[in-house]
């Protein structure tokens, strides 16, 4: 099955131009032609299969056969606010690994104890859209531009709100107190992990205390725990 990303498709339409880019690798790299069957993606849960009518390397022209609107949608929504990692990849295989798995919403938060503030969005988007086409999904996970833990706490959320983190107290576990086909929104902080009183911030913004068990992980591993844990609990 060969994908494209299409965001900019309409559900009505009929015919579609591919982008200089998409075109390019439809025709130079993958070497499809007319009458060639291809599968575009529009990131807000739609697939349309379409036919090449004109195998251009710059604007190839696409026949919309059928349209699969509300392709595997969840029933529930995932929110994780995680800080950048200070090396970049571990942020990226997050970002890579999250998506296949399930996700609709990545936050990027700087914390007291960030050791990264800034990332190349775009190249960050990039991936997310690359893992999108891998596990063969066709909703696209919003990915938010970095912004300082206090805003996040000023920003409502509608739902379960939970912070993973290593100081002690009262934590719970998501199995004990994930609402199943809910909206959720959990933070994950940076390698030094949140501070006393950024902690203290959540709880009195509606955030519960959670645990993802008793080994201390790494930023990256902790989002991604998160993230299966929520998915692998709506499963079941």
């Amino acid at each position: 099955m060969h994908l494209f990303y299409t965001p900019d498709i309409s559900v009505n339409a009929s015919t579609y131009f591919l982008s200089e880019d998409e075109s390019k690798h439809c025709v130079r790299v993958l070497r499809l032609q007319v009458g060639d069957i291809i599968t575009l993606i529009d990131g807000k849960g739609s697939f349309f299969k379409a036919a090449i009518t004109d195998a251009h390397p710059k604007r190839t022209i696409l026949q919309i056969i059928e349209i699969q609107p509300d392709a595997n949608k969840r029933s529930h929504y995932l929110h994780i606010a995680v800080a950048p990692t200070k090396n970049i990849e571990r942020l990226e295989w997050f970002l890579e690994k999250a998506t296949e798995i399930g996700i609709d919403e990545i936050s990027l938060i700087i914390c007291q104890r960030s050791e990264r503030k800034e990332v190349k969005f775009d190249r960050l988007e990039k991936i997310i859209t690359s893992a999108i086409k891998q596990s063969i999904k066709a909703w696209h996970p919003r990915l938010n531009e970095p912004l300082p833990l206090s805003k996040l706490f000023a920003t409502p959320f509608d739902g379960q709100k939970f912070i993973a983190h290593c100081e002690p107290g009262l934590k719970f576990s998501l199995k004990e107190c994930l609402q199943i086909a809910g909206r959720s929104l959990i933070l994950i902080g940076p390698e030094g992990d949140f501070t006393p009183k950024e902690i203290e911030e959540a709880l009195k913004n509606d955030f519960k205390a959670i645990t993802l068990g008793d080994s201390r992980l790494r930023t990256e591993t902790a989002a991604l725990e998160s993230c299966f844990e929520v998915n692998f609990l709506n499963r079941i």
